[in-house]
């Protein structure tokens, strides 16, 4: 069955781009009493908006708990949002805005937006096959059946690096690598436009890493992919992606090309994620940042800029007013007050 759907005005940046996220908010209500009286929200995502080109990689960075998995799947709509605005252009519909679909609409976009899990030992059925696994899209969907299907899914295998001949084996037979190649082929499955990867590499050994790494982007090469790379770790975020978008307490506060951030941070925060980055060369000593105090509570964060309790270069202005999210440099965006006149350290080429 074909769904009709009108779509929605293009947005301004559509040129070029997959994906319009556009001031996307995601509220937890705080409840007490017998009554559940709401006496705040928990804003774990807080009025972000980024953009991806089609074919191109988008790393999502932060430390753990500052929204950027709670964004990757407001953006698969496996969470509604609470605002904000997700435009997608679907190969077969055009431009859709992702939270105002119906639910059947929903399961026509989704062919076209999978994901690529963090763990592959839990994102994975053990009573299932192989077969079973990597066809069930297919299935689901009435896409292939029979011998079509086992042939489908023998093809996938060979894609992401693993022989056909393990159809009918489950996935406690498999590595840890092995485990997440079968669920790349999964998502490969249905030949996706949007891939989120929500670290998909954290989980395993650094050798295994760089291998998922590079087939990732031979696929995205292959089929014309457009990641969205959900990570903490920027020596991979800088491997893979083209352009790096920062997440702070559920707020973006920085996103330029990934050169580009590296090489020349605006932000103090991503300053100090840098200065984490562990350098090859040991004759190489780097300054390390320690950041004082605690992250933001999401629940009551402070006033002014969320980060200013922790920032070394805070002045009374970043106290008190909320800094907006502005083009410093072209293409080079950030949220502090003094991102002009400050000169941060990059990691050094």
């Amino acid at each position: 069955m074909t769904l009709t759907h009108e779509a929605p005005v293009k947005p301004p940046e559509a040129e070029g781009n997959l994906l319009v996220v556009r001031n996307l908010q995601k509220y937890y209500p705080i409840t007490r009493g017998f009554f559940r009286r709401v006496i705040g929200y928990v804003r774990a995502v807080d009025g972000v908006s980024f953009t991806i080109p089609e074919g191109k990689t988008l790393g999502l960075v932060g430390e753990s708990g500052c929204g950027k998995t709670t964004t990757s799947r407001l953006i698969l709509r496996a969470f509604d949002p609470t605002a904000g605005d997700i435009f997608f252009k679907d190969k077969n519909l055009g431009w859709v805005n992702i939270p105002e679909l119906t639910s059947l609409q929903m399961k026509q976009i989704r062919r076209n937006m999978q994901m690529i899990f963090q763990d592959p030992y839990s994102s994975l059925n053990p009573r299932m096959t192989l077969l079973d696994i990597v066809g069930e899209p297919l299935a689901v969907n009435g896409v292939a059946q029979g011998e079509e299907l086992r042939d489908r899914v023998a093809e996938l295998l060979r894609v992401v690096g693993l022989r056909p001949e393990y159809l009918s084996r489950y996935p406690h037979a498999f590595s840890g690598g092995q485990r997440q190649r079968i669920g790349i082929a999964r998502a490969l499955a249905l030949h996706p436009q949007l891939v989120v990867c929500d670290e998909p590499v954290s989980a395993l050994d650094v050798s295994i890493q760089a291998q998922t790494l590079n087939l990732l982007q031979d696929l995205q090469a292959e089929f014309h992919l457009t990641y969205l790379f959900v990570a903490h770790d920027l020596s991979v975020v800088e491997h893979i992606s083209d352009f790096v978008a920062v997440m702070y307490v559920g707020k973006l506060v920085e996103m330029a090309e990934t050169e580009e951030l590296f090489l020349h941070p605006l932000h103090p925060y991503t300053e100090a994620l840098l200065a984490s980055v562990p350098k090859p060369n040991p004759r190489l000593r780097s300054k390390r940042i320690v950041l004082q105090g605690e992250v933001a509570d999401p629940s009551n964060p402070p006033t002014g800029c969320y980060f200013h309790p922790r920032c070394p270069y805070a002045i009374d202005r970043c106290k008190v007013e909320a800094p907006s999210l502005r083009e410093i440099q072209p293409g080079h965006v950030a949220s502090c007050h003094r991102a002009e006149e400050l000169h941060l350290a990059g990691v050094p080429e």
